[in-house]
């Protein structure tokens, strides 16, 4: 029996999602969560490649249309403290050069402070933000003008040429989306205070919760079941108008599928949860 190299997990994740610390709301989505980290527990990889956006809180001035981390922090928010990524750094120097000569003109990242879309499926889906060497691979999905969703593919798919030149055990993650449109993305400034933020998403988070779209979602996660590469460029590339501004963040789906050999992905779960303005979906490799 051949063993398994790769390992892809995509993941929406939401602030609203650590603020509801009683667990309320979205139990199927959490209880999705707590059956795809069994999973990444079962398959214990040597490292993790996570494809995230950014909220416009790393990148303001300069927005890096691809990039590869070799250090980074992870802020403190939601109640949790800063905290510091154990990054293996030649790896990702292997992995930056490999994509330089791909033709993909990266951006190296030193000394990057990260949010949430990096430290929440680091925590929901391995326990810790280093219980596994990462390597942070950010996709702007916030700044327009955007990558196209057969560049992101493309993208992916060079990262998986890469994989499949080491003997490793490799955990790949996309984080975020489905339909959601949150405030304070919708507000196209590039550089607001974070008390300005706060009162952008306190004003706007009742119009959120009513802009889930879940018909969008189970058309996205069926062409993933299929891995539908023109019907996910389709949706993805037509995802801001159809399911809100913050249904951009599937292109670090498509990036984390593709580099997992672009082969299906099944919905463990799909909830959407007005409380935290985001329709919360689950999807692993078979």
């Amino acid at each position: 029996m051949t063993e398994q190299k790769r390992l892809v997990v995509c993941a929406s994740h939401s602030p609203g999602m650590e603020r509801d610390t009683e667990h309320v709301f979205g139990s199927e989505f959490r209880a999705g969560l707590a059956d795809a980290r069994a999973m990444v527990t079962e398959f214990d990889p040597d490292f993790t490649i996570l494809f995230g956006g950014d909220h416009r809180r790393a990148f303001r001035h300069v927005v890096p249309t691809f990039a590869v981390a070799m250090s980074a922090s992870i802020l403190p928010e939601g109640g949790h403290d800063e905290g510091t990524l154990d990054i293996p750094v030649d790896v990702a120097t292997e992995i930056a050069a490999h994509l330089l000569d791909a033709e993909f003109d990266i951006s190296i990242c030193r000394g990057v402070g990260l949010d949430h879309a990096f430290a929440q499926p680091l925590r929901d889906l391995t326990g810790d933000l280093n219980t596994y060497p990462v390597i942070p691979v950010p996709i702007n999905c916030a700044t327009g003008p955007l990558p196209s969703a057969a560049r992101v593919l493309a993208f992916g798919e060079a990262v998986g040429q890469y994989l499949d030149t080491i003997d490793a055990r490799v955990l790949v993650i996309g984080t975020g989306g489905l339909s959601h449109s949150p405030p304070s993305l919708e507000l196209d400034a590039y550089d607001i205070s974070d008390e300005e933020r706060r009162r952008v998403i306190a004003e706007g988070a009742a119009a959120a919760r009513k802009k889930i779209r879940p018909e969008w979602d189970k058309a996205f996660l069926s062409a993933l079941a299929e891995w539908d590469g023109a019907e996910l460029a389709s949706l993805t590339d037509d995802a801001r108008a159809q399911a809100g501004v913050g249904a951009n963040e599937v292109r670090t789906w498509l990036a984390a599928g593709a580099a997992g050999g672009g082969k299906p992905l099944d919905a463990i779960v799909y909830q959407p949860v007005e409380e935290w303005i985001t329709g919360m979906g689950l999807a692993v490799s078979r």
